[in-house]
């Protein structure tokens, strides 16, 4: 047994050495069979001088006998050699899933960075927006819609740093650029939250339901020449978490809404959940309706 164990210690040193497993599958097909013999025929010559040295074997051996050892030694250093590779080549293919996946996670981290990072200015720009149409207009409520818009910036500082927050701080996010458009807009924009109490700590993607917000004002709300209703509302259903928007206003079918918003959404969707993670957009009645699905598992 030690002289085995010894063996094919040696052998493993020179797989190693010289990096046989990155060889072709048929040279390493070639050289396993051939070590196995070449090992056999070793250990069956050592084994044969000790027995001789401590007199176990004291007559000649016949070639039958030398041919059917050197086989069974073939066969049990082959299994060996067979166990052995197998076993590497799982590892190294672990591992290479494991390099791989950690190559996706990083590329997915960096894209939903980039898209967040594109969604700032994209917000920031319609703040702006609208506090500089009320300038000439109210000086008095430009003044308070500049102080709302530096509660945004405080709390859109905080969301930008993680991946998913809390749907209960998305929704003061919303509250709080909503109030700002309503100084704007003033009767024209009314909102309405239907947020179930039970959902309010979960996770979802910050800006999710702020950029369908802004897509309804600047799609729907500004365009009406009365009052229009924004409506936001986030409950279960069996394993999703239903996150919908609505506002009054018509959906244009031959330019579907596929503003930086919308468009930000579904890759970030896309990236974070996979299919499961989805969004809809549909006209009902007088409501356009943007509905998203967020995966509770």
């Amino acid at each position: 047994m030690p002289v085995g164990i010894l063996i094919t210690h040696i052998y493993r040193f020179f797989l190693i050495r010289y990096n046989v497993l990155n060889l072709k599958i048929h040279t390493q097909i070639i050289i396993l069979i051939f070590f196995s013999v070449q090992k056999a025929n070793l250990f069956f010559l050592v084994t044969l001088g000790l027995f001789k040295w401590l007199g176990v074997i004291q007559t000649n051996l016949d070639f039958l006998f030398i041919t059917s050892s050197i086989i069974n030694f073939s066969v049990i250093f082959l299994l060996w050699n067979i166990i052995y590779f197998v076993s590497k080549h799982l590892k190294n293919y672990k591992r290479a899933e494991i390099n791989s996946l950690r190559y996706l996670a990083a590329n997915k981290e960096s894209e939903l960075n980039n898209l967040k990072a594109q969604l700032n200015p994209h917000f920031m720009f319609n703040s702006m927006n609208s506090i500089r149409a009320l300038i000439n207009e109210d000086p008095a409520k430009a003044k308070v819609a500049v102080t709302q818009l530096s509660n945004i910036l405080r709390s859109t500082l905080l969301m930008n740093k993680n991946k998913k927050i809390a749907l209960k701080d998305e929704i003061e996010l919303v509250k709080e650029y909503l109030s700002l458009e309503k100084i704007r807009y003033e009767e024209r924009l009314n909102y309405e939250l239907k947020i179930s109490s039970d959902v309010l700590n979960y996770q979802i993607p910050p800006f999710i339901i702020q950029a369908q917000v802004e897509n309804a004002i600047k799609h729907g709300i500004s365009k009406l020449p009365g009052n229009g209703i924004i409506i936001i509302e986030a409950f279960t259903l069996g394993d999703f978490l239903k996150l919908k928007i609505s506002n009054t206003g018509k959906l244009n079918n031959e330019t579907p809404l596929t503003g930086v918003g919308f468009k930000n959404s579904i890759q970030r969707l896309e990236l974070l959940y996979g299919v499961d993670g989805q969004i809809f957009i549909n006209e009902v009645n007088t409501l356009v309706v943007v509905d998203i699905n967020i995966p509770l598992n």
